[in-house]
Protein backbone atom coordinates (compact mmCIF):
# COMPACT_ATOMS: atom_id res chain seq x y z
CA UNK A 1 0.00 0.00 0.00
CA UNK A 2 2.77 2.49 0.57
CA UNK A 3 4.53 1.56 -2.44
CA UNK A 4 0.89 2.72 -4.21
CA UNK A 5 0.68 5.59 -2.55
CA UNK A 6 4.23 6.70 -3.09
CA UNK A 7 3.74 5.53 -7.20
CA UNK A 8 0.34 7.94 -6.69
CA UNK A 9 1.85 10.98 -4.93
CA UNK A 10 5.48 11.16 -7.53
CA UNK A 11 2.61 10.80 -10.70
CA UNK A 12 0.44 13.25 -9.05
CA UNK A 13 3.51 15.72 -8.65
CA UNK A 14 4.93 14.79 -12.39
CA UNK A 15 1.84 15.37 -13.26
CA UNK A 16 1.33 18.85 -11.93
CA UNK A 17 4.90 19.53 -12.72
CA UNK A 18 4.11 19.22 -16.86
CA UNK A 19 0.88 21.38 -15.87
CA UNK A 20 3.05 24.16 -14.52
CA UNK A 21 5.57 23.85 -16.94
CA UNK A 22 3.07 23.59 -20.11
CA UNK A 23 1.30 27.12 -18.70
CA UNK A 24 4.63 28.34 -18.46
CA UNK A 25 5.32 27.90 -21.52
CA UNK A 26 2.05 29.41 -22.84
CA UNK A 27 2.78 32.30 -20.41
CA UNK A 28 5.96 33.04 -21.82
CA UNK A 29 4.87 32.80 -25.85
CA UNK A 30 2.28 35.33 -24.71
CA UNK A 31 4.58 37.73 -23.02
CA UNK A 32 7.00 37.00 -26.17
CA UNK A 33 4.10 37.91 -28.59
CA UNK A 34 3.86 41.09 -26.73
CA UNK A 35 6.89 42.08 -26.26
CA UNK A 36 7.43 41.73 -30.09
CA UNK A 37 3.86 43.72 -30.45
CA UNK A 38 5.96 46.56 -28.59
CA UNK A 39 9.21 46.87 -30.09
CA UNK A 40 7.08 46.75 -33.75
CA UNK A 41 4.77 49.45 -32.48
CA UNK A 42 7.93 51.31 -30.80
CA UNK A 43 9.53 51.23 -34.32
CA UNK A 44 6.62 52.34 -35.99
CA UNK A 45 5.88 55.50 -33.92
CA UNK A 46 9.72 56.29 -34.35
CA UNK A 47 9.87 55.59 -38.66
CA UNK A 48 6.53 58.35 -38.36
CA UNK A 49 8.60 61.05 -36.30
CA UNK A 50 11.35 60.76 -38.58
CA UNK A 51 9.29 60.89 -41.58
CA UNK A 52 7.73 64.18 -40.20
CA UNK A 53 10.98 65.40 -39.10
CA UNK A 54 12.85 64.12 -42.77
CA UNK A 55 10.91 67.19 -44.69
CA UNK A 56 12.63 69.65 -42.87
CA UNK A 57 15.86 68.50 -41.86
CA UNK A 58 18.38 71.14 -43.58
CA UNK A 59 22.25 71.38 -43.15
CA UNK A 60 22.84 74.74 -43.81
CA UNK A 61 26.24 74.83 -42.86
CA UNK A 62 27.94 71.75 -43.34
CA UNK A 63 31.67 72.59 -41.95
CA UNK A 64 29.42 73.41 -38.91
CA UNK A 65 27.70 70.73 -38.61
CA UNK A 66 31.03 68.15 -39.25
CA UNK A 67 32.67 70.18 -36.24
CA UNK A 68 29.70 69.55 -33.88
CA UNK A 69 29.07 65.66 -35.25
CA UNK A 70 32.71 65.21 -34.59
CA UNK A 71 32.91 67.25 -31.63
CA UNK A 72 30.41 64.60 -29.73
CA UNK A 73 32.81 62.02 -30.63
CA UNK A 74 36.04 63.22 -29.78
CA UNK A 75 34.62 65.40 -26.58
CA UNK A 76 36.25 68.53 -27.59
CA UNK A 77 35.93 70.97 -30.50
CA UNK A 78 38.20 70.67 -33.60
CA UNK A 79 37.97 73.68 -35.08
CA UNK A 80 37.83 72.41 -38.37
CA UNK A 81 38.71 73.59 -42.05
CA UNK A 82 38.09 71.66 -45.19
CA UNK A 83 41.51 70.85 -47.29
CA UNK A 84 40.57 68.80 -49.61
CA UNK A 85 38.06 65.78 -51.06
CA UNK A 86 38.89 62.46 -52.85
CA UNK A 87 36.01 60.74 -54.53
CA UNK A 88 37.90 57.30 -54.34
CA UNK A 89 37.88 56.03 -52.01
CA UNK A 90 35.80 58.23 -50.67
CA UNK A 91 37.05 60.86 -47.89
CA UNK A 92 37.17 64.43 -46.59
CA UNK A 93 40.68 65.81 -45.41
CA UNK A 94 40.41 68.55 -42.72
CA UNK A 95 42.63 70.52 -40.41
CA UNK A 96 42.02 71.12 -36.76
CA UNK A 97 41.98 74.73 -35.93
CA UNK A 98 44.65 74.92 -34.00
CA UNK A 99 46.87 72.61 -36.48
CA UNK A 100 48.25 70.13 -34.58
CA UNK A 101 45.83 67.01 -36.12
CA UNK A 102 44.59 65.99 -39.73
CA UNK A 103 41.13 64.87 -39.45
CA UNK A 104 39.75 62.44 -42.22
CA UNK A 105 35.85 61.99 -42.68
CA UNK A 106 35.32 58.83 -44.46
CA UNK A 107 32.35 56.24 -44.37
CA UNK A 108 34.74 53.32 -45.12
CA UNK A 109 34.99 51.59 -41.48
CA UNK A 110 38.90 50.12 -40.45
CA UNK A 111 38.14 46.69 -41.90
CA UNK A 112 36.72 48.47 -45.44
CA UNK A 113 40.07 49.82 -46.02
CA UNK A 114 42.02 46.65 -45.02
CA UNK A 115 39.69 45.49 -47.70
CA UNK A 116 40.66 48.00 -50.31
CA UNK A 117 44.45 48.05 -50.03
CA UNK A 118 44.49 44.18 -49.64
CA UNK A 119 42.54 44.59 -53.44
CA UNK A 120 44.97 47.19 -55.01
CA UNK A 121 44.77 45.34 -57.89
CA UNK A 122 41.73 47.32 -59.09
CA UNK A 123 41.25 50.14 -60.18
CA UNK A 124 41.32 51.77 -56.34
CA UNK A 125 45.36 51.39 -57.45
CA UNK A 126 45.80 54.79 -58.89
CA UNK A 127 44.49 56.59 -56.32
CA UNK A 128 46.55 55.08 -53.36
CA UNK A 129 49.63 57.03 -53.36
CA UNK A 130 47.17 60.13 -52.95
CA UNK A 131 44.64 59.29 -50.64
CA UNK A 132 45.72 59.65 -46.89
CA UNK A 133 43.13 57.39 -45.55
CA UNK A 134 44.90 54.77 -47.31
CA UNK A 135 47.89 55.42 -45.50
CA UNK A 136 46.78 55.49 -42.39
CA UNK A 137 49.88 55.73 -39.32
CA UNK A 138 49.05 52.83 -36.50
CA UNK A 139 48.53 55.20 -33.92
CA UNK A 140 45.48 57.05 -35.47
CA UNK A 141 42.51 57.90 -33.36
CA UNK A 142 39.25 56.22 -34.86
CA UNK A 143 35.64 57.44 -33.92
CA UNK A 144 32.22 55.99 -35.20
CA UNK A 145 29.35 58.58 -35.90
CA UNK A 146 26.08 56.98 -36.11
CA UNK A 147 22.64 57.09 -35.66
CA UNK A 148 23.46 55.81 -32.36
CA UNK A 149 25.80 58.40 -30.79
CA UNK A 150 25.53 61.33 -33.08
CA UNK A 151 21.45 62.05 -32.88
CA UNK A 152 17.96 60.89 -34.51
CA UNK A 153 18.46 62.29 -38.09
CA UNK A 154 22.37 61.62 -38.41
CA UNK A 155 21.93 59.54 -41.60
CA UNK A 156 20.11 62.01 -43.34
CA UNK A 157 22.24 65.49 -42.19
CA UNK A 158 25.02 63.09 -42.50
CA UNK A 159 24.05 62.36 -46.39
CA UNK A 160 22.91 66.31 -47.08
CA UNK A 161 26.63 67.56 -45.43
CA UNK A 162 28.24 64.85 -47.21
CA UNK A 163 26.63 66.20 -50.55
CA UNK A 164 27.70 69.67 -49.57
CA UNK A 165 31.01 68.97 -48.65
CA UNK A 166 32.24 66.98 -51.53
CA UNK A 167 29.36 66.83 -54.68
CA UNK A 168 29.06 62.82 -54.06
CA UNK A 169 25.46 61.11 -52.68
CA UNK A 170 25.65 58.58 -49.66
CA UNK A 171 22.22 57.41 -49.73
CA UNK A 172 23.44 53.51 -48.45
CA UNK A 173 26.00 54.96 -45.81
CA UNK A 174 24.85 54.94 -42.14
CA UNK A 175 27.80 55.60 -40.50
CA UNK A 176 30.72 58.25 -40.38
CA UNK A 177 34.23 57.31 -39.44
CA UNK A 178 36.50 60.39 -37.85
CA UNK A 179 40.14 59.39 -38.25
CA UNK A 180 42.20 61.68 -36.44
CA UNK A 181 46.37 61.64 -37.49
CA UNK A 182 48.05 63.96 -34.68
Amino acid sequence: MEIFLAIVVASAVIFFGALISIGNERQKKAIDGLREQVVLWALQDLKIKREHLAQTVQVPDPVDWLNKTAAKACGYDLKLQVLETFPEPQSLICASGDGNAKVIFSPFSPTDLRRIKGGRQNRLSQFAGYNPLLHLPKDVSVHELSILNAGQLFDLEFSLAWKALTKINLDSFNSLWIYIIS
